[in-house]
């Protein structure tokens, strides 16, 4: 495929997988769980994100090709290992894509008065359509298009942080208050980083696109840790403000009664449009997320097409440097599951596969030659160890849905290559 992605479009690609819908919900999630020790979760979270993206980046400087860890994991490790990690992929960020497609219908019906389940599948249905067409029609587009998304996402983040940063000073301040859900333990803190570090999971997506990179084996790894370093700080300042302004009590609850609580939070400020704007990022993080999933997924496709675990028509790139039939089965996929109306991919389901996933990215990492390395050891290893270790700090009946998948995608990639 053509090479047309340079170091700021890798970046906006990144923020776009990033900075989505995870900042919207995550918070008032951990927030639920580890109460006001939340902004802990924030930057431990940050942190493992941080080793996994370094391990992420020399791999990709080293195979700069589509698909991510499904191919670092085959080339680097075993067959069974690079299929887990694409099997991981696929399933759970398919759920994750057809989730955003209904949450943007959803909230755009919502706002405009528009009640019923079937207007909401309709909607959903023709977005999943309009950014599979986009995909579809080459790199340069969606990333024209996805550098709209993220720059009208950030805006709104940072006008929510500018407004409510002068309360976090002031007397009215509730940093200090311990909600309802203040943490218990270690336990409570660990769970919360795991549900936070989902929010983080977008860079890996620069990776998976590494045959349209230019430059690859300096770009990669500078797009990721620019795309880090930006949502590390925008994330802590949003925490900040949220919790100084609503608590950790009301974040949490927030969370669970509506659809974007950060639009809650801002009609307090007084700032006339406020509310409306945040509602607006919103609603273009959703898009963001389904945009930058269909991206990635229908990479990861043609590489497991490639190698005989798809069918081999899906590797077929047309003139305009696209995948095109990786693409629609991925537009496909998601709406196949858009139309059952009420795909819920739970937070801690995708948090406990893509921790399995990032496992897998560091394991293959340690396997890296001494030449091929631009970091010590002991950042993989690290990466590897916080990874397994926060994966079984989420809910148990999330870890062992992630196992049982995991146990039937291994056994039929076991029989496919025994034929």
């Amino acid at each position: 495929m053509e090479r047309v992605v340079g170091l700021p479009g890798a970046v906006l690609l990144g923020l776009g997988s990033i900075v989505g819908t995870g900042v919207f919900v995550s918070l008032g999630l951990a927030a639920g769980v580890a109460g006001p020790w939340v902004l802990g979760c924030v930057v431990l979270a940050a942190g493992v994100a941080t080793l996994n993206g370094l391990s992420s980046a020399q791999l990709a400087a080293s195979y700069p090709v589509s698909g991510g860890t499904y191919e670092y994991g085959y080339r680097v490790l075993t067959p069974a290992a690079g299929f887990l990690a694409g099997w991981m992929f696929l399933c759970a960020k398919s759920a994750s894509a057809a989730t955003a497609a209904l949450g943007f219908a959803g909230y755009v019906l919502t706002s405009f008065g528009v009640p019923g389940e079937g207007a909401r599948i309709v909607v959903a249905l023709a977005m999943t359509a309009a950014v599979t067409g986009l995909v579809a029609g080459g790199m340069t587009r969606s990333n024209r298009a996805n550098a709209v998304i993220v720059s009208l996402t950030l805006a709104s983040l940072a006008a929510f942080v500018l407004a409510g940063l002068p309360g976090t000073v002031s007397e009215d301040s509730k940093l200090a208050v311990a909600g309802a859900g203040g943490p218990r333990g270690l336990a409570d803190l660990l769970h919360g980083t795991a549900l936070m570090f989902d929010a983080y999971t977008g860079y890996g997506r620069i990776a998976t696109l590494g045959e349209e990179v230019s430059e690859p084996h300096r770009t990669i790894p500078r797009a990721i840790v620019t795309t880090l370093a930006v949502t590390a700080l925008l994330y802590t300042a949003v925490a900040w403000v949220a919790l100084a302004a609503a608590g950790s009590e009301t974040l949490a609850s927030l969370s669970g009664r509506v659809e974007a609580p950060l639009e809650t939070i801002a009609e307090g400020f007084e700032l006339p449009g406020l509310a409306a704007f945040v509602a607006l990022g919103a609603v273009t993080a959703m898009l963001g997320v389904l945009l930058n999933l269909v991206l990635g997924l229908s990479r990861v496709w043609l590489a497991m097409a490639r190698r005989g675990d798809a069918p081999r028509g899906l590797a077929e790139i047309d003139a305009a440097g696209s995948p095109r039939r990786a693409v629609l089965l991925t537009g496909g996929v998601v709406a196949g599951l858009v139309l059952t109306g009420s795909v819920r991919a739970t937070w801690s389901f995708s948090a406990f596969t893509v921790l399995v996933y990032y496992a897998l990215t560091n394991l293959a990492a340690l396997r890296l030659a001494p030449e091929q390395r631009f970091c010590p050891r002991w950042v993989s290893t690290a990466g590897l160890a916080a990874c397994l270790g926060l994966a079984f700090w989420v809910e148990p009946r999330a870890w062992g849905a992630g196992l049982a998948l995991a146990a039937a995608g291994l056994l039929w990639h076991a029989w496919r290559r025994g034929r």
